[in-house]
């Protein structure tokens, strides 16, 4: 039953969404500067989309770029030094780019999931769970989501149904490692236990998700951030309510701050 300090957490499609909008309005400053933090911290991604053109150093100062390349072009085939050369700075940045998917990223992004999951608890969504992840339990992080990432990717492997169902199943992955602090075994089979009876469930919101932030990019793109917003808090409702509904002798900090403030 709702009160005036909770809200109505239901594991249901349309509560879920519509909690997660009303979590989204009451907190909506607050959420919207993490999802601007999580998309600077997936900026340089973009960084590593390498590209060499000739032409581009012929239009530097002195035109240095296009002599040392006609010269070399005289001696040496310049498919070969551009597919050997600058094949290796590609594969540099390429290497950059995945060590930073792997051991950097995962740790804004679940951070940025426990602050939603506050927001739903009615609790002061706290910032420095962005970080915190790098400070208190960043290897469960990393291995949490390197185990999920392979198992999904051999789910795909195995014609890709598998792959959809294990992704569905290991949706609270994320907010287990960050919320309880388990390791990465126990919280793939918590979240395996937890998401049991609400695989279609997850799956349809994660479809239905899809046409919300795509209809967040046509309002002027700038809608995609209250879309995303709203999708973060629907499916950190979801986690709460199936918690509570599963877990209910468990109990969270909404009781400890039944006034906290939101925005």
């Amino acid at each position: 039953m709702e009160t005036n300090n909770e809200y109505k957490l239901v594991p249901d499609f349309g509560y879920c969404f519509g909690t997660g909008w009303r979590v989204m309005t009451d907190n909506f400053l607050r959420l919207f500067l993490v999802i601007i933090i999580l998309a600077i911290v997936t900026a340089p991604f973009k960084m590593f989309n390498f590209h060499f053109d000739w032409s581009d150093l012929y239009r530097g100062p002195w035109h240095w770029g296009h002599n040392w390349a006609h010269n070399w072009g005289h001696n040496w085939d310049n498919d070969w030094f551009n597919l050997g050369t600058f094949g290796i700075f590609a594969a540099f940045f390429g290497l950059l780019a995945m060590l930073y998917a792997f051991l950097v990223a995962p740790v804004f992004e679940y951070g940025g999931n426990m602050i939603f999951v506050q927001a739903v608890r009615k609790i002061k969504p706290d910032f420095e769970y962005l970080i915190k992840g790098f400070m208190e339990n960043y290897l469960h992080i990393i291995l949490a989501n390197l185990l999920v990432f392979a198992l999904v990717v051999l789910g795909l492997f195995a014609l890709i149904v598998p792959g959809i169902i294990i992704a569905c199943r290991l949706a609270f992955v994320s907010y287990i490692i960050m919320d309880k602090k388990l390791d990465p075994i126990e919280a793939v089979e918590l979240s395996w236990k937890l998401t049991r009876g609400h695989g279609w469930q997850i799956f349809l919101m994660g479809f239905v998700s899809i046409f919300i932030i795509i209809f967040g990019l046509i309002l002027l793109v700038v809608g995609i951030f209250p879309a995303i917003m709203w999708v973060c808090s629907s499916f950190a409702s979801l986690y709460e309510s199936v918690l509570r509904q599963k877990e209910p002798h468990v109990e969270t900090p909404l009781a400890e701050t039944p006034s906290a403030e939101t925005v």
